[in-house]
Protein backbone atom coordinates (compact mmCIF):
# COMPACT_ATOMS: atom_id res chain seq x y z
CA UNK A 1 0.00 0.00 0.00
CA UNK A 2 3.04 2.24 0.79
CA UNK A 3 4.16 1.83 -2.61
CA UNK A 4 1.37 2.42 -4.72
CA UNK A 5 0.62 5.96 -2.51
CA UNK A 6 3.86 6.84 -3.12
CA UNK A 7 3.94 5.71 -6.75
CA UNK A 8 0.10 8.17 -7.26
CA UNK A 9 2.22 11.00 -5.60
CA UNK A 10 5.32 10.67 -7.80
CA UNK A 11 3.02 10.62 -11.12
CA UNK A 12 0.81 13.68 -9.62
CA UNK A 13 3.65 15.90 -8.91
CA UNK A 14 5.12 15.16 -12.40
CA UNK A 15 2.78 15.89 -14.13
CA UNK A 16 1.88 18.92 -12.02
CA UNK A 17 5.39 19.84 -12.88
CA UNK A 18 5.16 18.90 -16.30
CA UNK A 19 2.28 21.28 -16.82
CA UNK A 20 3.77 24.19 -15.04
CA UNK A 21 7.08 24.13 -17.20
CA UNK A 22 4.75 23.90 -20.53
CA UNK A 23 3.32 26.66 -19.40
CA UNK A 24 6.02 28.61 -18.96
CA UNK A 25 7.71 27.75 -22.14
CA UNK A 26 4.94 26.80 -24.47
CA UNK A 27 3.67 23.30 -26.06
CA UNK A 28 5.95 22.78 -28.70
CA UNK A 29 8.72 23.05 -26.53
CA UNK A 30 7.63 21.28 -23.66
CA UNK A 31 7.09 18.35 -26.47
CA UNK A 32 10.57 18.97 -27.80
CA UNK A 33 11.61 18.60 -24.44
CA UNK A 34 10.18 15.17 -23.31
CA UNK A 35 11.01 13.43 -27.09
CA UNK A 36 14.23 14.45 -27.01
CA UNK A 37 14.81 13.15 -23.25
CA UNK A 38 13.17 9.89 -24.36
CA UNK A 39 15.71 9.81 -27.66
CA UNK A 40 18.56 10.56 -25.15
CA UNK A 41 17.41 7.78 -23.10
CA UNK A 42 17.11 5.08 -25.38
CA UNK A 43 20.75 6.11 -26.89
CA UNK A 44 21.93 5.52 -23.25
CA UNK A 45 20.50 2.66 -22.41
CA UNK A 46 21.56 0.83 -25.44
CA UNK A 47 25.04 1.90 -24.86
CA UNK A 48 24.60 1.09 -21.06
CA UNK A 49 23.03 -2.15 -21.66
CA UNK A 50 25.70 -3.20 -24.44
CA UNK A 51 28.34 -2.67 -21.92
CA UNK A 52 26.73 -4.11 -18.93
CA UNK A 53 26.12 -7.38 -21.08
CA UNK A 54 29.76 -7.61 -22.16
CA UNK A 55 30.58 -7.22 -18.42
CA UNK A 56 28.34 -10.05 -17.53
CA UNK A 57 29.82 -12.33 -20.31
CA UNK A 58 33.12 -11.73 -18.83
CA UNK A 59 32.12 -12.41 -15.55
CA UNK A 60 30.53 -15.70 -16.52
CA UNK A 61 33.01 -16.16 -18.28
CA UNK A 62 35.22 -16.35 -15.45
CA UNK A 63 33.13 -19.25 -13.76
CA UNK A 64 31.51 -16.21 -11.83
CA UNK A 65 28.06 -15.12 -10.83
CA UNK A 66 27.69 -10.97 -12.15
CA UNK A 67 25.49 -10.04 -9.63
CA UNK A 68 26.53 -6.40 -9.48
CA UNK A 69 25.56 -6.74 -13.76
CA UNK A 70 22.36 -7.81 -13.22
CA UNK A 71 21.06 -5.41 -10.74
CA UNK A 72 22.58 -2.75 -13.05
CA UNK A 73 20.51 -4.03 -15.61
CA UNK A 74 17.71 -3.64 -13.72
CA UNK A 75 18.38 -0.11 -13.34
CA UNK A 76 18.72 0.03 -16.53
CA UNK A 77 15.18 -1.10 -17.49
CA UNK A 78 13.54 1.22 -14.64
CA UNK A 79 15.75 4.12 -16.43
CA UNK A 80 14.19 3.50 -19.75
CA UNK A 81 10.96 2.48 -18.82
CA UNK A 82 10.91 6.22 -16.66
CA UNK A 83 12.37 8.10 -19.57
CA UNK A 84 9.43 6.68 -21.52
CA UNK A 85 6.99 8.39 -19.55
CA UNK A 86 6.32 11.86 -20.09
CA UNK A 87 7.43 14.13 -17.22
CA UNK A 88 10.69 16.04 -16.21
CA UNK A 89 10.89 14.07 -12.46
CA UNK A 90 10.48 10.94 -14.17
CA UNK A 91 13.49 12.17 -16.92
CA UNK A 92 15.34 13.38 -13.87
CA UNK A 93 15.22 9.80 -12.08
CA UNK A 94 15.76 7.67 -14.97
CA UNK A 95 18.93 9.36 -16.21
CA UNK A 96 20.24 9.23 -12.41
CA UNK A 97 19.64 5.35 -13.70
CA UNK A 98 21.24 5.68 -16.48
CA UNK A 99 24.66 7.01 -16.00
CA UNK A 100 27.16 5.05 -13.80
CA UNK A 101 27.88 7.51 -11.32
CA UNK A 102 24.52 8.71 -10.60
CA UNK A 103 23.47 5.17 -10.30
CA UNK A 104 25.83 4.44 -7.51
CA UNK A 105 25.08 7.23 -5.70
CA UNK A 106 21.42 6.34 -5.99
CA UNK A 107 21.88 2.71 -4.74
CA UNK A 108 24.25 4.19 -1.94
CA UNK A 109 20.99 6.46 -1.20
CA UNK A 110 18.73 3.42 -1.08
CA UNK A 111 20.93 1.58 1.02
CA UNK A 112 21.40 4.06 3.34
CA UNK A 113 17.23 4.49 3.32
CA UNK A 114 17.11 0.63 4.57
CA UNK A 115 14.96 -0.19 1.17
CA UNK A 116 13.70 -4.00 1.54
CA UNK A 117 14.81 -6.14 -1.80
CA UNK A 118 13.05 -9.93 -2.19
CA UNK A 119 13.35 -10.43 0.95
CA UNK A 120 16.41 -9.35 2.39
CA UNK A 121 17.65 -5.85 4.14
CA UNK A 122 19.84 -3.75 3.00
CA UNK A 123 21.06 -1.71 5.84
CA UNK A 124 24.80 -0.35 5.30
CA UNK A 125 26.47 -2.70 3.13
CA UNK A 126 25.10 -5.43 5.46
CA UNK A 127 22.59 -7.72 4.01
CA UNK A 128 20.86 -9.23 6.48
CA UNK A 129 17.46 -11.88 6.60
CA UNK A 130 14.09 -10.09 6.46
CA UNK A 131 12.22 -12.75 8.54
CA UNK A 132 9.24 -12.05 6.90
CA UNK A 133 10.54 -14.22 4.15
CA UNK A 134 10.82 -17.89 4.29
CA UNK A 135 14.25 -17.67 2.16
CA UNK A 136 17.20 -18.42 3.24
CA UNK A 137 20.56 -16.44 3.31
CA UNK A 138 22.70 -18.68 0.74
CA UNK A 139 25.96 -17.60 2.58
CA UNK A 140 24.90 -19.03 5.80
CA UNK A 141 26.37 -22.56 5.88
CA UNK A 142 23.62 -23.89 8.21
CA UNK A 143 20.93 -22.47 5.25
CA UNK A 144 23.43 -24.13 2.43
CA UNK A 145 23.61 -27.63 4.55
CA UNK A 146 19.30 -27.55 4.56
CA UNK A 147 19.43 -26.87 0.61
CA UNK A 148 21.99 -29.83 0.09
CA UNK A 149 19.98 -32.25 1.08
CA UNK A 150 18.55 -34.50 -1.55
CA UNK A 151 14.82 -35.41 -2.04
CA UNK A 152 13.71 -38.74 -2.94
CA UNK A 153 10.71 -40.73 -4.26
CA UNK A 154 9.24 -43.68 -2.29
CA UNK A 155 12.29 -45.78 -3.97
CA UNK A 156 15.13 -43.86 -2.62
CA UNK A 157 15.45 -42.37 -6.80
CA UNK A 158 15.79 -38.63 -6.92
CA UNK A 159 13.09 -36.63 -7.92
CA UNK A 160 12.67 -35.82 -11.38
CA UNK A 161 14.37 -32.93 -12.04
CA UNK A 162 16.90 -33.29 -9.33
CA UNK A 163 19.98 -32.38 -9.99
CA UNK A 164 23.01 -35.20 -9.25
CA UNK A 165 26.57 -34.41 -9.28
CA UNK A 166 29.18 -36.76 -11.32
CA UNK A 167 31.00 -37.34 -8.02
CA UNK A 168 28.00 -38.03 -6.30
CA UNK A 169 27.39 -42.24 -6.21
CA UNK A 170 23.93 -42.97 -7.48
CA UNK A 171 21.42 -45.24 -5.45
CA UNK A 172 19.74 -48.13 -6.79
Amino acid sequence: MPFLLLFTLFALLDFTVLFMVGSQIGLLTTLLLVLATGFIGLHLVRREGVATLQRAQQRFAQGELPSGELLTGAALIFGGALLMAPGFLSDALGFMCLIPNARRLLGKLLISANVRIQGFRYRHGQRTQDPRNDQQDPRDPTSRARQDTRREDDNGQPLEGDFISKDEPRQR
